[in-house]
């Protein structure tokens, strides 16, 4: 991670399940069954927590026993706080972006994601560099590709956001201040695939550059 990164992003790190229209439809009748019976209203919202905080270049533990997958995810970087702003002003807000992979063992309810899934030890690779917002010309038609061992695995644009940025700060920041630091990972699109111990896993972001890790056996997976 960069210096520049590194110091502009150090709050909190607010992820988005559900935020790709793909991954949203492929999971409308699971949510017309009870006990949900219908989607979500609201964005459905977690944290990662300061452990899972990865580099560029940094290894990810698989955990023995589970199952690995990463998440391609635009990570916005908040600017200045923000209160209650609306969709109109809630761009002023974003400093930059940058790229995240977002790891999590599977998930059981998307409409509580799961600590223990989601909160491992170094689950959130963020890097490597904060791009400014100005050297973006629209964050929402950047294509976002994962590589496994060099392989596309997995990809999408942000295009497909089921929420645009905007929409996201204005309906978080109704109910709780963005800290300027804070980076919002606007969320992983459907076709999550596994990774195993050895794997050299990538994401590469439309102007962002790329950001790699390396999948690594857990003490257990060793012995």
């Amino acid at each position: 991670m960069s210096h520049a990164l590194h110091d502009a992003a150090n709050g909190t790190l607010f992820g988005v399940a559900l935020n790709y229209n793909g991954l949203l439809q492929q999971r409308l009748a699971e949510f017309e069954q009870p006990p949900y019976k219908q989607a979500p209203i609201k964005p459905v919202l977690f944290i990662k927590t300061p452990n899972t905080r990865n580099v560029h270049g940094g290894e990810v533990i698989h955990p023995a026993g589970e199952r690995l997958q990463p998440g391609p995810a635009l990570g916005v970087v908040i600017g200045k706080d923000a209160t209650r702003v609306s969709v109109a002003e809630a761009m002023q807000h974003v400093a930059g972006y940058t790229i995240v992979n977002e790891y999590s063992l599977p998930e059981d309810s998307y409409y509580r994601p799961a600590v223990k899934a989601k909160c491992r030890d170094g689950f959130c690779a963020i890097g490597p560099d904060l791009v400014a917002a100005s050297a973006i010309d629209d964050p929402h038609t950047l294509t976002l590709k994962l590589y496994v061992n060099g392989a596309v695995v997995q990809e999408n644009s942000t295009a497909n956001l089921h929420r645009s940025i905007a929409q996201l700060i204005a309906e978080l920041s109704e109910f709780m201040t963005l800290h300027a630091g804070d980076v919002l990972i606007t969320g992983t699109p459907e076709g999550r695939v596994d990774v195993h111990p050895g794997d050299h896993v990538e994401v590469e972001i439309t102007g962002l550059g790329r950001l790699a890790n390396t999948i690594v056996a857990g003490p257990e997976e060793q012995a």
